[in-house]
């Protein structure tokens, strides 16, 4: 096989390293360790924590994208494949190879409409025709729940097993590294005496899991979540939209971070001339209808690769441009609403005594910044942007709704909304792709905001300040 370099896999691994490099640098320093520490502390936090390194799972195996190799041609050449596959569509094959004619109910072994069926002597008749390859040796409907319900508990006996193999043998280098013994650090896990939040780690991969190991071993007899229109399996397509999701919300939120930190903390902190400027421009920007300005610029991006075909070959190429000028217009877009909050906190913590005095002892301006102010606002930039994240993966659901969002050839939570808005109309009701929808992305929300209080909560100085004067009180 041969690699294809795209735009979007490049940035998400850079990402990859930054945060990498970071929390290296950031585990050598004891004042920015400490906050972490007690983010660790703090279950919810780290049950949200688990299921997103799931979905960043799973999106990264979808950030490595290749050709495959064809058999050899005339002399030894090398030939590869036009189609541009990625490790996520290697592993996820036999989902995406068994698509049936059209829709089928989740689980079901029979088309969900009815067909007119061509019976042996040419007779026709009304009724609901086998799937090509759900179900294949299951006479009947009896047959298919049987299997069903032993695929789920063998499944959920296979993911308890793993699971429990996992934790053991965490537990065990754990005991070593602590110098304790096995069993005992088996109970102070249990029972959440451990510095460090491992029962609620333990307990949401017990959780996925017990969901993992049911859904894995149905998916190679049946179709979890049913197929769409044109018999493509729903949990493939969801799966393959985590990828867009996770994407859209990081790559504009880092997009917008610069912007907002830097311009609404000048305002503030210099006032004068940089307020009016800076006002000026945010105040500009939100007068422009936002999806105007964004259609406009995505429209601009189709008409440059309709009239430029020859610089992409293939299809995922361009589907990737355009993803990425996506997340460029909605990042320049957005970082108004952060601008205008640290801009406000900028103007109240210049009037504070200790940075008056580091004025008058004449510090200079860039070092306030960045070891007074920068530090008292980052927990207003971070419930910011994990907020902004929750609302970006919701907004490209709604561009692509409307028909700017991703290229229709992408997978993405907003394309399959789009597919199920006639579903719902229909009769009988196609309803699995909208709620699979739904589903990812409220999981996908719900973990980032659950992680976000817990990270806010910890790095806001006045938290940990009220924190501590209870303590003393209650002392």
């Amino acid at each position: 096989m041969t690699l294809v370099p795209l735009w979007i896999d490049a940035l998400v691994w850079l990402l990859v390293a930054v945060t990498a490099a970071y929390a290296w640098y950031a585990r050598r320093q004891p004042h920015l360790a400490a906050p972490w520490r007690r983010v660790g502390q703090s279950g919810s936090g780290m049950a949200a924590l688990v299921v997103l390194a799931a979905f960043a799972v799973v999106g990264l195996l979808d950030c490595v994208h290749y050709r495959p190799r064809l058999p050899a041609g005339p002399g030894g050449v090398p030939v590869y494949s036009v189609e541009v596959r990625s490790v996520l569509d290697a592993l996820l094959a036999p989902l995406h190879a068994r698509a049936e004619r059209t829709y089928s109910a989740p689980l079901a072994i029979r088309a969900y409409a009815r067909e007119t069926v061509e019976l042996s002597g040419g007779r026709l008749q009304r009724g609901y025709p086998r799937l090509q390859y759900a179900g294949v040796g299951r006479a009947d409907e009896a047959a298919r729940d049987r299997d069903v319900l032993l695929r789920s508990l063998a499944g959920a006996a296979l993911g308890l097993v793993a699971w429990a193999l996992a934790a053991v043998g965490w537990t065990a280098l754990l005991a070593r590294r602590e110098g304790a013994g096995l069993g005992r650090m088996i109970g102070a896990i249990a029972r959440g005496e451990t510095a460090f939040a491992w029962r609620a780690v333990l307990l949401a991969l017990l959780a996925i899991a017990l969901v993992a190991g049911p859904v894995a071993l149905l998916a190679r007899e049946y179709h979890v979540l049913g197929t769409d229109k044109v018999g493509q399996d729903v949990l493939y397509l969801a799966l393959k939209s985590i990828r867009t999701a996770i994407v859209i919300g990081t790559l504009t939120t880092l997009i917008m971070l610069p912007f907002a930190v830097l311009l609404g903390i000048a305002a503030g902190y210099f006032r004068g001339w940089v307020d009016d400027v800076v006002q000026y421009a945010y105040t500009t920007l939100n007068s422009i209808p936002s999806v105007l300005l964004i259609a406009a610029a995505v429209l601009m991006v189709q008409v440059y690769i309709d009239t430029h075909p020859d610089r992409f070959t293939a299809a995922v190429e361009r589907a990737d441009l355009r993803l990425l000028f996506l997340c460029i217009i909605l990042g320049v877009t957005s970082w108004t609403g952060l601008a205008r909050l640290l801009r406000g906190e900028a103007l109240k913590l210049r009037e504070l005594d200790y940075i008056q005095a580091a004025q008058a002892f004449g510090v200079r301006h860039g070092r306030i910044i960045t070891r007074h102010i920068l530090p008292n606002v980052m927990h207003i930039v971070l419930i910011t942007v994990v907020l902004d994240f929750s609302g970006l993966v919701l907004a490209e659901a709604v561009l692509s709704y409307v028909g700017v969002g991703v290229d229709p050839s992408m997978n993405s939570f907003g394309t399959m909304i789009n597919a199920a808005r006639l579903e719902m109309a229909r009769e009988p009701m196609v309803w699995w792709t909208l709620a699979a929808a739904f589903a990812f992305m409220f999981a996908l929300v719900l973990a980032a905001n659950l992680l976000a209080d817990t990270v806010r909560d910890a790095l806001d100085p006045r938290v940990r300040v009220g924190a501590l004067a209870a303590a003393g009180g209650a002392k």
